[in-house]
């Protein structure tokens, strides 16, 4: 088999198409595969009539290298003017429109990009510039996403914010919680940013959902209650979040039960904040001893430790009666305590009631969103952080949209090129 025909085989290239030379340029270190086209191929890519040809440039594309040296792939690609389109290009089989690598190539990087998260090192693998890899990386988000079209909402929404950059500035991330997918993202984390993803589906769409994990973000909250019917008994707010706010609450008691004590020259609780905020049987030795004292005494840290503790074995109820009863005993008390950061999460259990019981007799929670969240974080760490909010929402989508991002392939192309 001669070399023009392999390569044929290789990129796909059928009549009226046909590779009529290949030369190999030593002092450039390229091979170039000049490919040329029969008067057949001037057909309107929009109705597929045979038109008049317009004009002709000739294109290049980058292919998979050859030995290590750069194949490029060159052809004359006619221009037709249609009656009822205009003047458009002849679309070819090697490449979609608007590209200038090879589908293989882009294949090939796609592949990098989703191994290494980062633009900087395929751009030095394959010998390109980072604006090309960001740019192949924008068209496979965009065919991904136009191929997917309005996903489909599943039962179970998780809406979780993420930071952009250092300073505070959000974007609002809407997955999935069955699975590590992201629906959409959006700018800011406002109501409005959650209103845009909720208004892309009819009131038959939204009635699917069944819940949706969030924390107590007032903005979340008023777009999900807008636009889903019976929001309430659908809003689940997040066990680790709670509990989070209590851990929170512990410390603010230690640091100022800290400051009392020290100036009393009792030192108990010096550098014992991470023995509070961790769950004890996570702690052995020493460490193990030491907070168990700690908590066996009257200090108002093991107070409000306490009240942390017992909220949380509050949650996994089947029986939502049963839940309403044991929480609101735990309110009875903590609302009362002389313990004022405790009274304060007390009050917001009280003020998202419906959304706390409903956690509390689901399996729903928002570690999904948090995964997610870890993921996007990792991401923006190895690209060194995001300047543009495009380039950050392309970032997510394409590592965590689950969409088909490849280009497509030549039917023709061989199985083994």
């Amino acid at each position: 088999m001669n070399d023009k025909k392999l390569y044929e085989q290789i990129l796909g290239i059928t009549t009226p198409w046909h590779v009529e030379r290949v030369e190999l340029k030593l002092a450039d270190e390229q091979i170039l595969i000049g490919v040329e086209g029969s008067s057949e191929v001037e057909i309107c890519p929009e109705c597929g009539q045979r038109c008049a040809r317009y004009d002709s440039n000739e294109r290049r594309w980058r292919h998979l290298d050859t030995c290590q040296y750069q194949t490029i792939l060159v052809a004359k690609v006619p221009r037709i003017k249609c009656g009822e389109h205009g003047v458009r290009q002849v679309r070819v089989p090697w490449a979609e429109e608007r590209s200038r690598f090879t589908a293989m190539f882009e294949a090939l990087a796609i592949d990098w990009l989703r191994a290494t998260e980062s633009i900087g090192a395929v751009a030095k693998g394959m010998r390109l510039s980072w604006e090309e890899v960001a740019g192949i990386r924008s068209r496979a988000v965009a065919r991904g996403m136009k191929r997917r079209g309005r996903a489909p909402l599943p039962a179970s929404v998780g809406v979780d914010e993420t930071s952009i950059t250092r300073g505070h500035e959000y974007i609002t991330v809407v997955n999935a919680l069955s699975e590590a997918r992201v629906l959409d993202v959006m700018d800011e984390r406002t109501e409005e940013s959650l209103n845009a993803f909720w208004s892309q589906y009819e009131p038959a769409e939204l009635a699917r959902v069944e819940k949706v994990a969030m924390d107590m973000w007032a903005p979340y909250i008023a777009s999900t209650r807008k636009h889903l019917t019976i929001a309430d008994e659908k809003i689940v707010f997040d066990k680790f979040h709670i509990l989070k706010h209590l851990g929170d609450a512990v410390d603010k008691v230690r640091r100022q039960e800290h400051r009392e004590l020290r100036g009393e020259g009792d030192h108990r609780l010096a550098k014992t904040r991470y023995l509070w905020l961790t769950h004890p049987d996570r702690l052995e030795g020493e460490a193990r001893a030491r907070i168990d004292s700690l908590r066996r005494g009257s200090l108002r840290t093991a107070r409000a430790f306490r009240y942390k503790e017992h909220a949380s074995h509050l949650w996994g109820y089947v029986r939502r009666g049963m839940a309403v009863r044991v929480w609101r005993q735990w309110l009875h008390g903590a609302l009362r305590c002389a313990l004022e950061p405790i009274r304060i999460v007390a009050r917001m259990i009280k003020n998202h009631w419906d959304g706390v019981i409903n956690a509390a007799t689901s399996d729903i929670t928002n570690a999904m969103s948090e995964s997610v969240n870890s993921h996007i974080q990792r991401i923006k760490k190895r690209a060194c952080g995001f300047r543009s909010r495009v380039r950050f929402r392309e970032a997510i989508l394409f590592h965590l949209g689950g969409l088909d991002l490849y280009p497509t392939f030549p039917s023709s192309i061989h199985s083994k090129a």
